[in-house]
This record gives structure tokens, sequence and C-alpha cells, in this order.
């Protein structure tokens, strides 16, 4: 294993557990707003989760498709 499959793979990883985190952020933040329910919907609340999880979504597949690049054979060749 190169370092430069080794670095794709510790991105690849890392950017998947970023998005995770974000996913479970954005679920905790909705149900805490939960609470003032009201204030919550009247700003737009939901539309924002909803975009978090999109956003963080689209981060998770990034990852895959590092990580899949990477174990794919496209890290390259090192001499």
């Amino acid at each position: 294993m190169n370092l430069h499959l080794l670095g794709g793979l510790i991105l690849g990883g890392l950017t998947i557990l970023v998005g995770v985190a974000w996913v479970f952020g954005a679920l905790r933040r909705h149900r805490e707003r939960a609470l003032t329910a009201p204030t919550y919907a009247a700003t737009g609340g939901v539309v924002y989760t909803i975009f978090q999880i999109g956003c963080a979504g689209m981060l998770i597949l990034g990852g895959l498709g590092i990580l899949g690049l990477m174990l794919a054979g496209g890290a390259g060749s090192s001499r």
C-alpha cells in the first residue's frame, strides 16, 4: 500500500465521518427546536434541517466516491 492510496482512504473516511456527524447534528438540532415549534416552523427550520441533511448526504456520497476511486486503483502507481 503506497502513501497515495493511504491518503485517499483516510480522506474518504474522514469525509464520510464528517457527513455522518453533520446528519446527527442536524437531527439533534431539529429535536431541540421542536420544543419551540411555532417559532421553529415560522423561521423555516424544517427547510433548514432538510438542507443540512442534503448537504451531509452529498458529503457522504463524495467520501464514498473517493474511497471507490482509491480502492478501484485510482491511486496510481508509485515508482
